[in-house]
């Protein structure tokens, strides 16, 4: 399976802060996800595969992250209407399926996405605690299977270097997978 690989640019950039609303039926601003020592924005859908091959290590990384005080959220910002199986309901159903400790934020405008500059699921952004991109990458090594035994957790590590440092790793690595899927 051929996947996009996206961009690792705009570490430094201010993150923009978005009002979207989630699987929960609450709605969201960056505020109310960030956590006191940082915050990871993932973009996700629910039909891409390799977003299916990593979801059950994103959730425990997440909760991992979380415990240490870290905001976590999700967004899926492809086009529904052509992608019938990435709509809010199917969200909804995808976020219980794999029991989502984090809100899963709907961005039907694409507005977020293009502020944030993401290019594919699934793509990770560490934010500092003050709402800085820090990291952009993907969530470990694998992409289609599980990691390699003794493999980095990338996301986990960036994230505690960004609590610790307010940096960034030096060498960040571009997710791959499905691109996002704008409208016309």
């Amino acid at each position: 399976m051929e996947g996009k690989t996206a961009s690792t640019a705009a570490a430094g950039v201010q993150a923009f802060n978005f009002r979207l609303p989630a699987t929960d039926g609450k709605t969201y601003t960056l505020a109310d996800i960030a956590g006191p020592r940082g915050t990871v924005i993932a973009f996700i859908c629910n039909h891409c595969p390799y977003v299916k091959a990593v979801v059950a290590r994103m959730v425990a990384d997440a909760r991992s992250l979380m415990a240490e005080g870290v905001g976590f959220a999700a967004i899926c910002s492809n086009d529904a209407q052509g992608y019938p199986e990435d709509s809010f309901s199917n969200m909804a159903r995808f976020a219980a399926h794999h029991e989502f400790p984090f809100p899963y934020l709907h961005d039907e405008d694409q507005i977020v996405a293009r502020a944030f500059g993401a290019e594919c699921t699934p793509e990770f952004f560490g934010l500092t605690a003050d709402g800085v991109q820090a990291y952009r990458g993907r969530l470990d090594s694998a992409r289609m299977g599980e990691p390699e035994p003794g493999a980095a957790r990338e996301l986990v590590e960036a994230m505690r270097q960004i609590v610790e440092t307010g940096e960034g790793p030096q060498d960040q690595i571009a997710s791959i997978g499905c691109s996002i899927k704008w409208r016309a």
